[in-house]
């Protein structure tokens, strides 16, 4: 069953980015570096549920 997700940034609380992920495989939540436009510099990303 795949899901569509957020990435959303810690520092800022932009969702930069959206993604897909298995939720029967991987059932702990999404943590990435990534690139945060606002910032211009890597933060950490956090999943978030969309609105679908």
């Amino acid at each position: 069953m795949t899901v569509k997700i957020g990435l959303k940034c810690v520092e800022t609380g932009d969702i930069n980015y959206t993604t897909t992920k298995n939720s029967k495989t991987h059932t702990e939540k999404v943590e990435l570096s990534k690139y945060c436009p606002r910032l211009k510099k890597h933060t950490v990303h956090k999943e978030v549920k969309l609105k679908s």
